[in-house]
């Protein structure tokens, strides 16, 4: 007969307790989203939704974050191979450098970016000379949301490089396999769902970007007004309206976060 060895009672009692602590963490998160669909004019929901405005919110909104996503990728891939991978003197420097915006408030981001890119920024005058300008338009706001948001492409890149198992490249490299083909077809199939992760999780912050957004691309219609800017001038004129707005937010979060994070978030 097997014996079974007995779990500590210490073990035991962090089984009861912690489960509890954890249910009240998930109330306090689900209150806010609870209180904000009872409080939802519901029979004027489909007239909210459905205005000009409201629309031309979201439509900018899913370019601007879609935008950011793939900028991000782009961007996160290089930099995350570079860390996961490459031995080199200040590497915790550059990972600091790379994930600093996530720490930073975002206002100060756009003021940032303005710095950098406005009229009178840094390289405002050289992008001037070429015909384009950043602030104030969508291509501005798209700069400004993939600021914020691509941290959290190179984490979720980085960690899932980290974690592949390296004996199958090895194996294609000895059998005559280039860099980039083993990248191309043992690395990236491997890191897929590191990489649902990286573009669920930039999405979802890019679709709910407000600050450096308005600091650095403003709220024009048309041009840079997302759904976090219409809800913010919303607030002011129309309750009801910013209400179900926020709900839309909720919504497209959720379901970006159910279908592009797959079984790796739900772990």
């Amino acid at each position: 007969m097997t014996r079974t060895t007995p779990t500590p009672s210490g073990v035991l009692a962090a089984n009861r307790v912690l489960p509890i602590v954890a249910g009240v963490a998930a109330l306090l998160i689900l209150l806010p989203v609870v209180a904000l669909a009872l409080r939802a004019p519901w029979r004027d929901a489909a007239g909210l939704l459905t205005s000009p405005g409201v629309l031309d919110a979201a439509k900018l909104s899913l370019i601007v974050s879609t935008g950011a996503a793939v900028l991000s990728l782009l961007i996160g891939f290089p930099v995350a191979w570079t860390l996961a991978r490459v031995e080199f003197p200040g590497r915790s420097v550059l990972r600091t450098v790379v994930l600093m915006p996530m720490v930073l408030p975002p206002i100060v981001g756009g003021v940032a970016l303005l710095a950098a890119f406005g009229r009178n920024g840094l390289l405002g005058g050289v992008l001037a000379s070429v015909g384009i300008s950043l602030p104030f338009t969508t291509a501005g706001a798209v700069v400004a949301v993939t600021f914020v948001s691509c941290p959290f492409m190179i984490l979720s890149l980085e960690s899932g490089l980290n974690g592949l198992d390296r004996r199958f490249e090895r194996a294609a490299e000895t059998l005559g396999a280039g860099g980039w083909t083993v990248i191309r077809r043992i690395v990236l199939p491997a890191l897929a769902p590191a990489l649902r992760a990286g573009i669920a999780l930039t999405w979802a912050r890019a679709l709910g970007e407000f600050g450096a957004t308005v600091a650095f691309a403003g709220s024009h219609p048309h041009q840079t007004r997302t759904l976090p800017l219409a809800i913010y001038d919303a607030l002011s004129t129309d309750l009801d309206a910013a209400v179900m707005l926020g709900l839309l937010l909720v919504a497209i979060s959720l379901a970006v976060l159910l279908v592009l994070g797959g079984r790796m978030l739900t772990r």
